[in-house]
């Protein structure tokens, strides 16, 4: 009997392929597999059929193969359902194989070849239900007439390589025969008449078989399904005529004959695929077969063929991939074998080629096969015109070698200066002349300012004192309004705005019956009704009972059941999802909270049964559990292989060493790297860089490398020998020798894949190509077992189900107590995305980095079923990289920024704010202005300043121009903020301002951190994006439906503030820590005090940083720090305080300025979310440049984004280059076309080179990335880094 909890009897079919049995034999844990229905131990190196195999009463196949079996009695003819057999590659003689065999009722396939039979196996015409018979290879010299006349039903007969002289003539009552294979048979005596007979035969393989026209029928019409002949090595002077009657014909092979000339008969076979024509006598080919348009692969070596022996209309043939003509008379061959479209693979070596046609350029690139060796007098033809080097149509004509790129450039820039010097002109000087104006018109008004600050100050003082009251009298009269009108807890009760078709189906709860779901993972899942009343321990489930009343409506009452062993987040979900189903039925009443072994009866009655416990729970927690990684203990002995190294897991003890190897010990937070004194340094130096991506990408950079030389002195030796087990002093007496068989290699890895279906698994080998494992083989849907004898990995993908997981957990237990290993041998759970550096060395060429395809076709070119290359020739081959070369953009000064501020805030004559608040327009209070949220929309009407034209024959000095205005509104959008804003913005807002203001007017739409310049200088670089929505407690008052006429030489328009109706009370939530990150892009002009989450790695000793840390549950008091890097700039640190004081009550929260270094543990550290490494310097600030690839023009061209670039310029439809003085990144939409990613890849390069000639100290290095996929070098070019923009629409 099986062992209890093994999931042997389950195992449907087992690959055992390549195991070593010689010695041990096929595990005896074989037997317990009683319901396997498929076998492979092929290549195992057993001599007899273990006995074990006889237990499998329900084996249908058994396959194996390669060993040196001499005897099939015993077991094979005990298994009553055997199907197949398969024994090929063995050491069979006609005496080791019982005639028993043959008499078992299901047996349809036999494989007997490649072993040593001189006669057909005594009884074998009694096996009447074999369907596959395979007697290929072996020394049988006759077959009794009787096998054919009983094994009627044949489909598959395979006897070559055999020493048959004669056939049956009985072959004739093979009429469902498909297969037949005479290869190499001396069938001198053997006419073959009954062929014909043969209506079913779709193969024919007679090679080698003395065949002649003589003893071939005359025709073979009959065999509509003959679709492959092989008649090679027969010595035919001809192709007989009866293979001309083959109308379905697919693959014909007559090689190694001596064949002179084909017949015009070969526009017989119109559906020819594979001709194979080599060694024979030919000396030209017929014009006709270029009527062959299915044929595919064409072969003629070795023949007499020259230049005017192949057609010149071959081109014909649109579906030729491959032409192979070597050792032929070839001089030259035809140009319209060049323009054979799928043409891939083209042979010509071995001939008397001069030249070849110009064509071949075109196709040079597409080959996957060109050969031209052994013609030494070939000159290769010079290119096309137009297609000089760098340039080609695999980039659509385009030239991208740097040279021409800076020609082009260079003339671009040229001929704009010249533009612009036919442009210009002598104006007069319009900057001094407004200067003196805004200074004339300032003086006036200095004096009217005297006056009004002073009025204005006590109207400021008496307005506040009136607030306060009003605000206390509205309070009062609230309360006592809630004192009246409190209801009853069940009349206050409001249905959440929840979509609760994600929880629960729609026909929940419309027909009587009882309903219950388990809680998974924070969410509820509806079970089966056969386990109604079996509640796990560990579980939380909720119970509807839904019924008739007497009215005939439904009513139903709701329980949530808590296991006692159950987790929070379970017993919560329970509570809150029965309230979510009551709200989603309308169902009056409350909820029922039910606890295991306390249930009420009214909740027992539900069940027709009692109730059962289960223990354990079988859902999964929606916490995580973070555990301490463990890391056991493990030695390994390290082999070169031909691209890296390969880790043999060895027993952790002093004895494995070995002088002559490098050894690597995980000891877990230390790594040993121990060179033997004999072993080779290149080998060390391979095995410290394998410990290095063990440490990053395993340990975090946590663990500690070691690198100990035999017989070198180390402080680390004593750690060492104390891992391996040995006391202090006992390595004195350790004597390392030499024990390691220099004849040794690693056992090669097997890949199983396991199987899970209907109550059985199946665990085959993957078929790896060349014997070589690669990172390819595994699918995210599947789980593997990959066996390294002495390691049993089990990997999971990430799309597996969790039953296969299961399973292949178990499996993998099984498999490593089934065949006899080691005692260090241990299984290994590997998860995708995970895997370990060990794992890795098992794969050729693993590798974590993204293959990207850059050649990849336009999709839009392949919908118009055009030819992409011809498409591309005739293709306009306009391209504009100038902005490549142009220098970057010099930073502008403070100085010269505040004298912008100045000048524009000189021309403001007044500036309105609005927010959008429900889908009204309200007034901004003024206490908010400059600070923006990210997930609302502002507009601000800015009315300016405008000189009047001077007078043309007045002097400007003694007369004073009349003034002008100029309103301007900037609408701006957060990041979060849907368009619905601009939507009512353009049918409300903006009409009225058009009203007023006619062409005076202008608007400007802006996105968050995409704002325009003079925007920026109204707020004095004192300008805050805040994440989410504004506080409910702002009140902004509602402009007015109807604003009053203003004159349009007014001061500024005047709108009347209206009371906005009272926000309804929202549940208070708890303060969260807050922190602003103060950083200016390219000018002090665009300098933002933007909103990031807390977390200490992202904080940077070149900016200035706000950290609001909360206390209590109500946000009214706290403290705020103001962080400023050892390397930050002072005038951004006095700008930081500047902004934390006019953010934050200073009532309420306390202001402290914290240099680096000198952080509190409590509250800055606590509040950021702990201290963890930061960057120390920002370098690329002083390189970076954002530069967009786009063909939107109609021409491929690169532009380049100001420096004040920010997250939302990724356009999603095209690639970007991004450089930041030590990286240029190509960024890959998720839109992108495939024209615009391959000509940006060559773009990018170009633009490195330039780089590297005028930047030589700064090498760049071309990395790439995608979408979502950016690394921390990448995002830290960007001001404020989050989630890419998803626009509601």
């Amino acid at each position: 009997m099986a062992a209890a909890g093994t999931v042997l009897p389950f195992v449907r079919g087992i690959d055992l392929t390549k195991n070593d049995f010689r010695e041990t034999g096929i595990p005896r844990s074989i037997k317990d597999m009683s319901s396997l229905r498929w076998l492979r131990a092929n290549n195992t190196g057993i001599d007899t059929v273990p006995e074990e195999i006889s237990k499998l009463q329900k084996l249908e196949h058994l396959s194996l193969k390669g060993n040196n079996l001499e005897k099939l009695y015993g077991a094979i003819t005990a298994l009553p359902c055997l199907r197949s057999l398969n024994v090929r590659r063995n050491k069979l003689k006609k005496s080791g194989i019982p005639s028993d065999l043959f008499e078992m009722d299901d047996l349809t396939t036999l494989d007997f070849s490649h072993n040593s039979l001189s006669e057909i196996p005594e009884g074998l015409e009694e096996a009447k239900s074999l369907l596959v018979l395979n007697l290929s290879d072996n020394y049988i010299e006759e077959i009794p007439a009787q096998v054919f006349v009983n094994c009627t039903d044949l489909l598959y007969l395979n006897v070559g390589d055999n020493r048959l002289e004669t056939f049956p003539p009985q072959i004739r009552r093979l009429v469902h025969l498909q297969t037949l294979v005479l290869n190499n048979n001396p069938l001198t005596h053997f006419q073959f008449r009954q062929l014909p007979s043969l209506v079913a035969l779709q193969t024919l393989h007679m090679r080698a078989t003395q065949r002649s026209p003589s003893n071939l029928p005359a025709s073979l019409e009959n065999l509509t399904n003959l679709a492959d002949v092989d008649l090679s090595h027969n010595n035919l002077d001809k192709i007989p005529d009866c293979i001309y009657t083959l109308s379905n014909l697919k693959r014909l092979n007559m090689s190694d004959n001596a064949i002179t000339e084909i017949s015009v008969a070969i526009e017989n076979w119109s559906k020819l695929e594979v001709l194979n024509m080599c060694r024979n006598q030919l000396t030209a080919l017929p014009l006709q077969i270029c009527k062959l348009e299915t044929l595919r692969r064409l072969m003629v070596n070795e023949n007499q063929l020259d230049f005017e022996g192949i057609p010149s209309g071959i081109g014909k043939i649109v579906g030729l991939e491959m032409f192979a003509a070597a050792h032929n008379r070839l001089e030259m061959i035809p140009e319209g074998l060049c323009r054979c479209p799928n043409l891939k693979k083209l042979i010509l070596n071995s001939n008397r080629l001069v030249t070849l046609p110009e064509a071949i350029h075109f196709i040079s690139e597409t080959l996957d096969q060109l050969e031209l060796a052994d013609n030494p007098e070939m000159v290769w033809p010079p290119k096309p015109r137009g297609m000089a080097q760098g340039s080609g149509v695999t980039f659509y004509n385009i030239d991208f070698s740097l040279q021409a790129q800076l020609r082009n450039a260079g003339a671009q820039a040229a001929q704009l200066a010249a533009t612009l010097a036919q442009q210009q002109g002598t104006p007069k000087d319009p900057i001094a002349r407004k200067k003196r104006l805004r200074q004339f018109r300032k003086d006036q008004k200095d004096q009217q300012d005297d006056k009004q600050e002073k009025i204005l100050k006590g109207m400021k003082e008496i307005a506040k004192d009136e607030e306060k009251q009003k605000q206390k009298d509205k309070m009062t009269e609230e309360r006592s309004q809630e004192v009246k009108t409190q209801k009853r807890w069940d009349e206050a009760l409001e249905r959440p705005p929840l979509n609760y078709h994600e929880f629960f189906d729609p026909d929940v709860g419309q027909i009587p019956g009882i309903t219950i779901w388990e809680i998974e993972n924070f969410l509820p899942n509806q079970i089966d009704e056969s386990v109604f009343g079996k509640f796990y321990e560990g579980d939380c489930y909720i119970v509807l009972k839904t019924s008739m009343d007497d009215s005939q409506n439904l009513e139903w009452k709701i329980f949530f059941w808590i296991g006692e062993k159950s987790t929070l987040d379970k017993k919560a979900c329970s509570a809150i999802h029965a309230v979510n189903l009551r709200n989603y039925l309308g169902a009056q009443g409350r909820t029922h909270r039910e606890e295991q072994a306390d249930e009420s009866d009214e909740f027992l009655e539900l069940f027709d049964h009692d109730i059962t416990y289960i223990e354990g729970g079988r859902t999964a927690s929606g916490f995580f559990t973070v555990e301490e990684m463990e890391y056991p203990l493990r030695l390994y002995r390290v082999f070169p292989t031909t691209i890296g190294i390969h880790l043999e897991t060895v027993a952790c003890v002093a004895e494995s060493l070995d002088p002559r190897h490098v050894f690597l010990l995980d000891d877990g937070k230390d790594i040993y790297v121990w060179q033997g004194s004999k072993a080779k340094k290149t080998l060390t130096t391979k095995t410290r860089l394998c410990a290095e991506k063990m440490n990053k990408e395993e340990r975090k950079n946590s663990a500690e490398i070691h690198t100990l030389v035999q017989g070198k002195e180390n402080n680390d030796w004593p750690q060492f020998w104390a891992a391996l087990g040995l006391e202090e002093g006992e390595e004195e007496d350790l004597e390392i020798e030499e024990h390691v068989d220099h004849k040794f290699v690693p056992v090669v890895p097997r890949l199983y894949q396991v199987g899970l279906g209907m109550g059985y698994l199946e665990l085959p080998q993957v078929d790896v190509p060349e014997g070589k494992l690669i990172q390819k083989l595994l699918s995210t849907k599947n789980v593997y077992i990959l066996d390294c004898f002495c390691d049993v990995f089990v990997w999971i993908g990430r799309k597996s189900t969790r039953l296969v997981r299961a399973a292949a957990l178990k499996l993998s237990q099984e498999l490593l107590k089934m065949i006899v290993r080691p005692e260090h041998a241990v299984t290994t759970l590997v998860k995708e995305g995970t895997e370990p550096q060990v794992f890795k060395t098992k794969f050729n060429g693993w590798t974590d980095v993204i293959d990207v395809d850059f050649t990849r076709t336009a999709e839009s070119v392949r919908k118009t079923g055009a030819n992409l290359k011809d498409w591309a020739a005739k293709q306009e081959t306009k391209v504009d990289l100038s902005a490549l070369f142009t220098p970057r953009q010099q930073p502008m000064t403070l100085e010269e920024a505040q004298q912008c501020m100045d000048e524009w805030n000189d021309d403001l004559d007044s500036m309105d704010a609005f927010v959008l608040e429900g889908k009204k327009f309200v007034k901004l209070p003024e206490n908010e202005l400059g600070h923006f949220y990210s997930s609302e929309c502002y507009v601000f009407l800015c009315r300016y300043w405008v000189p009047g034209d001077p007078p043309e024959d007045e002097k400007e000095e003694e007369t004073e121009p009349e003034d002008d205005f100029q309103c301007v509104v900037y609408f701006w959008q957060g990041r979060q903020a849907s368009n619905m804003g601009w939507l009512t913005f353009t049918f409300s807002l903006q009409k009225k301002f058009e009203t007023l203001f006619g062409d005076k007017l202008e608007v400007v739409r802006m996105h968050q951190q995409q704002e325009a310049v003079k925007f920026m200088a109204h707020f004095k670089r004192k300008f805050v994006i805040h994440t989410g929505r504004r506080r409910q407690e702002k009140q902004p008052v509602k402009m007015e439906e109807e604003p009053q006429e203003v004159n349009a030489k007014a001061v500024k328009p005047k709108f009347k503030p209206k009371q906005r109706p009272e926000p309804v009370p929202e549940e208070p939530q708890k303060p969260q820590p807050e922190l602003f990150h103060m950083r200016s892009n390219g000018s002090p002009l665009f300098t933002r005090c933007i909103q990031i989450r807390p977390n200490a790695a992202s904080l940077n000793s070149e900016f200035c940083y706000i950290l609001k840390v909360p206390f209590g549950q109500d946000d009214d008091s706290g403290i705020v720090y103001v962080w400023l890097g050892e390397k930050s700039d002072e005038e951004e640190g006095r700008l930081a305080e500047e902004v934390a004081q006019e953010m934050y009550d200073p009532e309420k929260y306390s202001l402290q300025v914290v240099r680096e270094g000198e952080e509190p543990e409590n509250f800055f550290w606590i509040g950021i979310g702990g201290c963890k490494p930061y960057d120390k310097d920002a370098g690329y600030m002083c390189h970076t440049r954002l530069f967009r690839c786009s063909n939107e023009k109609g021409y491929f061209a690169v532009s380049e984004k100001c420096s004040d670039f920010c997250q939302d310029d990724l356009a999603d439809d095209d690639t970007m280059i991004l450089d930041d003085g030590n990286q240029v990144f190509l960024w890959l939409g998720s839109k992108a076309s495939d024209v615009e990613i391959k000509l940006a890849l060559k773009s990018a390069q170009v633009y490195v080179q330039n780089l590297r000639v005028k930047q030589p100290e700064l090498p760049r290095k071309l990395l790439c990335t995608f979408k979502g996929k950016e690394s921390k070098k990448f995002s830290r070019c960007f001001h404020g880094w989050g989630e890419f923009k998803t626009t509601r629409e």
